[in-house]
């Protein structure tokens, strides 16, 4: 099967991202979907948009959660927060509530920072 353009790109860019690089990238992919979710609640109401995104940042949060190293003691708390998160996004998307997107946006942005920040120091 061939690949258009922009599929050959991305796959290039990942294959050649670091670790910290790629747990980044799925941070601002899981931050803008959850903008995108609050938008799609707020500002053009639409359900099945608002749904999908919702259900990217899940899929995001199982990803991270998934790939996580049990040897590492910062891991078992990460564990604990997605289980926060996935719980909250269950919540948001079932009440299509936009506050509590709000609410974890300042998580996912503070550990995207904190992964970025990181990801520097190797």
């Amino acid at each position: 099967m061939l690949q258009n353009p922009y599929q050959k790109y991305m796959q290039q860019t990942v294959t050649t991202m670091t670790p910290g690089q790629i747990v980044v990238a799925l941070y601002d992919k899981a931050i803008t979907e959850l903008n995108k979710a609050i938008y799609f609640i707020d500002e053009e109401p639409s359900i099945p948009k608002a749904h999908n995104s919702i259900t990217r940042v899940a899929d995001i949060v199982d990803t991270l959660d998934s790939h996580l190293k049990e040897k590492y003691e910062i891991s078992q708390n990460l564990a604990l927060m997605y289980q926060y998160f996935r719980e909250n996004l269950i919540q948001a998307n079932v009440k299509k509530d936009s506050g509590i997107l709000k609410d974890l946006l300042p998580f996912f942005k503070g550990l995207r920072d904190a992964f970025a920040e990181a990801s520097r120091g190797f």
